[in-house]
């Protein structure tokens, strides 16, 4: 129960608050990232993040994915154990060095693509097409599927869609990122990699991290209701994806792949 003002009045007020608690990875025993995240699709949110992050490239990197038993009651639920095949293992101190550093605030924009330029992602499906009709579409289909947001507010949504404008799969997440590395996740997980007849929809602005998580998945199109960054504009057009910002009714700007579109 809290408290609402309005026009001078105070009164009791029954609120609802999105779920955030840290969710610790775990790989070979040893602590790989612990993000903030809404509790939910935990292992599709690990999976995802050891995928869009080059920790791993394929499905049967993973021997086995769970969460992790015998913690602490301050710990229960929010730890997920991987474990990798040898060959990724053996790689992990490498990755995980470059991973932090990458991470890390200062890093210019220079340094961010070129850290995706050295991962080899191959560009995504140059014969996708999606109509500019289909992808009006999309934002309203979006927020139809945000139950948590409709109660709270305060998440964010990723959707995956066909062509046609037909919806894949959602996730939410107060992280805009771990919204996407659940479907990430989910498509690792299902064998649906990679994602090369998809259309990416995200709430909120289309940022670096979200371009370069959807490119791992081999995403062609991504789509936001809100802004893209500079930098996400760079990468769009150095992968040659698309990239559609001010996805809201009839008006959509393109900042990049223009020939996916069928206006």
């Amino acid at each position: 129960m809290v408290q609402e003002w309005q026009d001078g009045q105070l009164r009791p007020f029954q609120d609802y608050l999105a779920g955030e608690e840290p969710l610790e990875i775990r790989a070979g025993g040893r602590s790989v990232s612990v993000t903030m995240r809404t509790p939910g699709h935990d292992l599709e949110l690990a999976a995802g993040f050891l995928l869009t992050e080059g920790l791993i490239q394929r499905r049967e990197q993973i021997l086995n994915i769970a969460p992790a038993s015998g913690c602490k009651p301050t710990e229960q639920g929010n730890i997920v154990n991987v474990d990798l095949d040898p060959a990724a293992l053996s790689g992990l101190d490498a990755i995980r060095r470059n991973f932090y550093a990458t991470s890390s605030c200062g890093i210019c924009g220079k340094a961010s693509i070129d850290a995706v330029r050295l991962r080899g992602i191959p560009p995504p499906n140059p014969d996708f097409r999606v109509t500019a009709a289909a992808l009006c579409r999309l934002p309203e289909i979006l927020r139809t599927g945000q139950a948590i947001f409709e109660r709270t507010g305060g998440l964010h949504s990723a959707a995956l869609f066909t062509a046609q404008g037909q919806l894949v799969a959602q996730r939410e997440d107060i992280g805009r990122h771990n919204a996407v590395d659940k479907l990430a996740g989910w498509a690792l997980l299902n064998g649906r990699l990679p994602l090369s007849d998809c259309v990416l929809m995200v709430s909120g602005r289309g940022g670096f991290e979200i371009l370069q998580k959807a490119a791992v998945a081999g995403i062609p199109v991504v789509a936001s209701v809100s802004a893209p960054s500079s930098l996400a504009v760079r990468l769009a057009r150095e992968l040659r994806m698309t990239l559609v910002g001010f996805l809201r009714g009839r008006r959509f700007v393109v900042y990049a792949g223009e020939e996916r579109l069928e206006m």
